[in-house]
């Protein structure tokens, strides 16, 4: 389908492929995006997947929803100190509808969003990037959306499932810059349809920022828009744009200036100067003003919903904000950007996480690495130049146009405005990607116009970039979808950062492969000595494989290094109690509890201190505290039962019970240890039918099928007892009390038919 052109001759009819609809394009870069990333749908949650929305209850349906406005990204109470601030309640939303729509957490609905996301995303930066490229560039846009389509560096934000946010963010911005564009185009037509437009760009830029923090930067693109390709103007005309006010103001002087210029002279700066006195006319001051206004009150409002506070991080979370030396964080600054910039170029480097040790500081002034910082700004000044000295051409203004696009969504994580809590963070160049996008066909074009006997040469050359990027994007697709394969990637690109260590070592404890979790856990220790979770982890560990003494050193030293360590307290506890050092183990669970208020796991190793004192009535009541913060805890609701019932307080055991079942239902445990209270207590049909739910639930339960013959034994119906002991010893032929009873059985029908005999 071809598209009627005029006037391009000189700008994009140098590309040699067919100009395709805008529609076709878009539809054409939707399925190219969708597919590259389609790898993505077989993955599971993995690395922050699984504390954003596997133990985040915000994203159930059954959670009240105003929690997603008082809580932050995982969950934390946004007041809460040890809340990264991240408001993110549309892309929680999102999260919900996921679990609502598929019946659960279950990571195909998550990541076939995602997919289906990233496509729209692409699509919209056909009718984006025309609008930016000056309008009638059918192929420079398709182009340009192809690249971004299956750039690797987005594979983070797709692959990941909490990469959401960046594409409900991209998404909302490209929106809202397209209602911008409207607006600015409809301010000759109506003054109130253009504000109207101008309303609907700003309550998408709302929705971007709500979805990510990076979404309020889209109203500098806007604006950026409206005085680079509007009204033409550049950076360096600033200082005279200052000068023609004061003209503005006084206009004796404007007169003087004219009479003294010669006749041809003064009619050209009269034009020049009517052209840019536009930029102060009124729609475009109710414009900037508007913007200026939305951003601030948004930044506001933000500021707000952050209880006011900046986000506390840790000095590994990022090095540099924390180096005393100014001059080193200049140029650990600058290094960073450079390493972005060259993830865009050459996306081959990725990792999930550049923290710690993966990039050093800078504080030698003759460090080699110094030399990436003169070729980054060589080169952003270069452009810079070509786009400002020119900007009256067309491809100066889109030079400056697609820099505005590449840096201004970037400043949120330049460390410029406020400290964050990454090193480097792939996720963060989704948009700016498209700015980047776009200086690549830029430069296409420059060299098609200069050299057009290299069309082939640069067109082949695009198509083997296409081609490459596609390869590496599925390739690192593969790599996200289990947390094994993603961990072991980043020991390649950073294996001095510590935390890719613990990673592995988290993982390979998870995967109860603890020779290696200890392994790793012992090097990530190594890289950064004061490593606390490492230490708690690794403690944790060593306490299952009864090196109890040495745990309790590493989690001593885990909670002086950070006092406040919940989970450190509440496993040295747990360690203080095997080591029967009961009052210093209770004085571990109560400091992990003035530290965590909400605490269910603490709670119920309290309530097994307690036990171990024979203290009955203090450990029922940190049961039942365990279950009223998370009536899901089915460990608690079951030792609760097995205490009642062994102390004798038979129908309490079952009241609790029965209370139990209403929040887990299909707990083959609760049914098992009701059953057998209600045995106790002769009520052998209703301890008959939980026994039968129980064997239901869990059929391999060889415990369950025994203790079932223990009911029919007492109940008398020795058949059915004589089957149940034999049905557990076929699943466990080792089993101590189905064998006694199962021969105290046969004695007692031995005896029975003697009798019979006599």
């Amino acid at each position: 389908m071809q598209l009627k052109t005029t006037g391009l001759h000189d700008w994009d009819s140098v590309f040699p492929i067919p100009a395709t609809s805008y529609r076709m394009s878009s539809v054409i870069v939707f399925l190219v995006g969708v597919l590259v990333f389609s790898n993505t749908v077989n993955g599971n949650f993995v690395f922050d997947d699984t504390e954003a929305i596997v133990n985040n209850r915000d994203v159930q349906p059954d959670s009240p929803l105003a929690t997603i406005i008082w809580n932050d990204f995982w969950g934390t109470p946004l007041t809460h100190d040890r809340s990264h601030k991240s408001f993110r309640p549309v892309t929680i939303l999102t999260f919900r509808w996921n679990v609502w729509l598929a019946g659960g957490v279950h990571p195909f609905s998550f990541h076939i969003c995602n997919i289906l996301l990233h496509g729209i995303v692409s699509a919209l930066t056909v009718p984006v990037t025309n609008n930016l490229f000056g309008g009638n560039a059918p192929r420079m846009s398709l182009l340009t959306s192809l690249l971004f389509a299956v750039h690797p560096v987005h594979t983070e934000a797709v692959a990941g499932v909490v990469g959401r946010a960046d594409l409900l963010c991209a998404f909302f911005s490209l929106l809202s810059l397209l209602a911008y564009v409207k607006a600015v185009k409809k301010a000759s037509v109506s003054i109130k349809l253009s504000i109207n437009y101008l309303l609907c760009s700003i309550c998408l830029c709302s929705l971007a920022l709500f979805s990510k923090e990076q979404g309020i930067t889209i109203l500098g693109i806007c604006l950026a828009y409206d005085v680079i390709a509007f009204h033409r103007v550049n950076i360096f005309h600033f200082p005279s744009l200052v000068l023609k006010l004061f003209y503005c103001s006084h206009p004796e002087n404007l007169t003087a200036k004219y009479q003294a210029a010669p006749l041809g002279q003064s009619k050209t700066c009269c034009r020049r100067r009517k052209e840019s006195f536009n930029l102060f006319s009124k729609p475009f001051i109710i414009r900037s003003l508007s913007l200026l206004t939305a951003g601030l009150f948004l930044l506001y409002t933000r500021w707000l919903a952050m209880g006011s506070k900046p986000p506390i991080f840790q000095k590994v979370d990022n090095p540099a904000s924390f180096a005393q030396d100014f001059w080193t964080r200049v140029r650990t600054y600058n290094y960073l950007y450079s390493l972005n910039a060259w993830l865009l170029v050459c996306p081959e480097w990725l990792s999930f996480d550049w923290s710690m040790g993966c990039v050093s500081l800078l504080s030698d002034l003759f460090d080699p690495r110094l030399l990436a910082i003169v070729v980054l700004w060589a080169t952003l000044c270069g452009l810079i130049w070509r786009g400002n000295c020119y900007s009256n051409d067309k491809l100066g203004r889109t030079l400056n146009l697609s820099l505005a696009v590449l840096i201004i969504p970037f400043l949120p994580a330049s460390n410029l405005f406020f400290r964050v809590g990454f090193v480097l963070a792939e996720r963060v160049l989704y948009l700016p990607s498209l700015g980047f996008c776009m200086l690549v066909v830029l430069g296409m074009q420059v060299v098609l116009n200069n050299k057009p006997q290299y069309k082939k040469i640069i067109m082949i050359t695009y198509a083997c970039v296409l081609v490459i990027f596609c390869a590496r994007s599925i390739n690192r697709s593969n790599e996200w979808l289990e947390e094994y394969t993603l961990f072991r990637s980043a020991l390649a690109v950073c294996p001095s950062n510590a935390k890719v260590h613990y990673n592995v070592a988290k993982n390979a404890g998870d995967m109860g492969n603890h020779r290696l979790a200890t392994k790793e856990y012992e090097k990530a220790l190594k890289l950064h000595p004061e490593y606390d979770q490492a230490m708690n982890n690794l403690a944790n560990i060593l306490r299952d494989e009864g090196k109890l003494l040495e745990a309790e050193s590493l989690l001593r030293k885990a909670v002086k290094i950070r006092p406040d360590f919940a989970a450190a307290w509440m496993n040295l506890g747990i360690v203080l109690a095997a080591l029967k050092q009961h009052d210093e183990a209770k004085i571990s669970y109560t400091t992990a509890l003035l530290h965590r208020s909400h605490y269910p796991e603490c709670l119920y190793n309290l309530g097994n201190l307690y036990l171990d004192l024979k203290n009955t009535s203090e450990a029922l009541k940190m049961f039942q505290k365990a279950v009223q913060q998370r009536p899901t805890f089915s460990i608690a609701w079951n030792n609760m039962v097995i205490m009642l019932e062994s102390i004798g307080n038979l129908n309490e055991a079952k009241t609790v019970a029965l209370e139990a079942l209403k929040f887990l239902p299909n707990d083959a445990g609760l049914h098992f240890n009701l059953a057998n209270t209600l045995g106790k207590m002769s009520n052998f049909e209703d301890a008959e039918f939980f026994f039968k739910r129980a064997v239901n639930l869990a059929p391999k339960n060889a415990i369950y099928h025994s203790n079932l013959g223990v009911l029919y034994h007492r109940w008398k119906k020795y058949d059915l007892a004589e089957a149940k002991y034999n049905d557990a010893l076929s699943l466990d032929p080792k089993l101590n009390s189905a064998i006694n009873n199962l021969e105290m059985l046969k004695k007692s029908k031995r005896k029975a038919v003697k009798w019979k005999v006599l």
